[in-house]
């Protein structure tokens, strides 16, 4: 059984996953290969948008668990920090931002809601 720490934030010392980061940017070849081949694709508004999220995650984020074989950390916000977007066109703001660590690296995604644990 999995024992979840109460407010366990983000360990420091992380190297940024830096091949992840275009994926989640508004408009760039890998945000529109991942819409392409998946059909949606989570982006933050702007890459100012990206860092504040990140260094807000590292201050308050709220270990969720372990999923997939990855921590996640998370934060919702007041406000919206970037948004799902279909082949349509369509846009669903986001609020909730998630950290994915894996093997001393991190990247940050705008999502729905939390990835789930089981």
């Amino acid at each position: 059984m999995q024992e979840v720490e109460e407010n366990r934030r983000p360990p420091r010392g992380l190297k940024l996953a830096e091949k992840h980061i275009q994926k989640h940017l508004p408009d760039t070849p890998q945000m529109l290969k991942l819409l392409k081949e998946d059909g949606k694709a989570h982006v933050f508004n702007d890459s100012e948008t990206l860092l504040k999220v990140t260094k807000d995650l590292f201050a308050n984020g709220e270990f969720i668990g372990v999923v997939g074989g990855h921590e996640r950390y998370g934060m919702q916000f007041d406000f919206a920090i970037g948004y799902r977007i279909d082949l349509v066109g369509n846009r669903l703001p986001l609020y909730f931002a998630e950290m994915k660590i894996s093997k001393g690296e991190y990247h940050v995604i705008p999502r729905t809601k939390p990835s789930k644990v089981v």
